[in-house]
């Protein structure tokens, strides 16, 4: 949690971006870093969590992380959580909470509200078109055998 903690100042004196850190550890090594790119990159997926889970999947050139543990600054976001979740990561530790974090302006509750809601309730518009033309690729994907599963 140290090396979380210290990326978050670090890089954000550097001016990469804001003050979240992380890192994924395998095995009781750090694996991966990850630090906040979104000003730096013009990236606004570039978190500290997200950045941290692509570098680990490039390491271990596979994109399930089941036996790595992240250690995060501030408790994720929606999007990072979500990120944690598809990699499958196995444990999450934080510093931070989401409040703490809001404190300051970065203010993410408002899309744990958010995808909570049916879609015809949701501040961002959502409409369904060409779901008969794009069912084929999905049905394609069913049929195809060298297909990776994830």
């Amino acid at each position: 949690m140290r090396e979380a903690i210290r990326l978050s100042l670090a890089k954000m004196r550097r001016g990469a971006g804001g003050p979240f850190g992380a890192v994924l550890v395998r095995d009781g090594q750090i694996l991966a870093r990850g630090w906040n790119r979104v000003t730096s990159t013009h990236d606004p997926t570039a978190h500290a969590e997200v950045v941290a889970i692509r570098a680990a999947g490039r390491r271990l050139r596979r994109f399930h992380l089941e036996d790595c543990e992240l250690y995060t600054s501030c408790e994720p976001c929606p999007m990072c959580l979500a990120a944690i979740y598809w990699a499958r990561v196995r444990r999450v530790f934080y510093a931070n909470t989401r409040h703490d974090a809001a404190r300051i302006g970065f203010d993410d509750d408002w899309i744990h509200r958010e995808v909570a809601r049916p879609l015809r309730r949701r501040a961002l518009p959502m409409e369904q078109v060409l779901r008969d033309e794009a069912l084929a690729a999905l049905q394609e994907w069913e049929r195809k055998a060298d297909k990776v599963p994830y």
